[in-house]
């Protein structure tokens, strides 16, 4: 049975930082592609960050390019999502999924990914 757990949500003021886990159990964590997406109140869920089973490949959603960092350590199971400067359109719950596949041409869609957690809720304050 396939777990995906987040952690490390919280309330933060502009500016601020935090920093996302995410624990996959029960599939092959090594040989999948993962990935952050957010959703807040009223709107479609959206991609964040996507990366490759070895780190190598990455992508960003050009709202957080240069301010999110996504990294994974195969070795348990799991992947981060550090986040710096931090702005209340930041604000969302966000949610980590994983892949079929070891990468993709691209990560956004949702399609791609079978196993997702619960999320966990950030929140930017002005």
């Amino acid at each position: 049975q396939v777990q995906v757990v987040e952690s490390g949500g919280g309330s933060v003021q502009t500016g601020g930082s935090l920093r996302l886990s995410c624990v996959a159990s029960g599939l092959h964590f090594g040989m999948s592609a993962m990935a952050w997406f957010r959703q807040s109140g009223g709107k479609e869920r959206e991609f964040v960050a996507g990366i490759s089973w070895s780190g190598g490949d990455i992508a960003y959603a050009d709202s957080v390019r240069g301010r999110f960092t996504i990294s994974r350590d195969n070795a348990k199971n799991t992947v981060f999502l550090q986040m710096y400067s931090l702005k209340p359109e930041d604000t969302a719950v966000y949610y980590c999924a994983g892949g079929r596949a070891p990468y993709y041409t691209t990560y956004e869609p949702m399609g791609q990914y079978d196993y997702w957690g619960q999320g966990t809720q950030v929140t930017v304050s002005s």
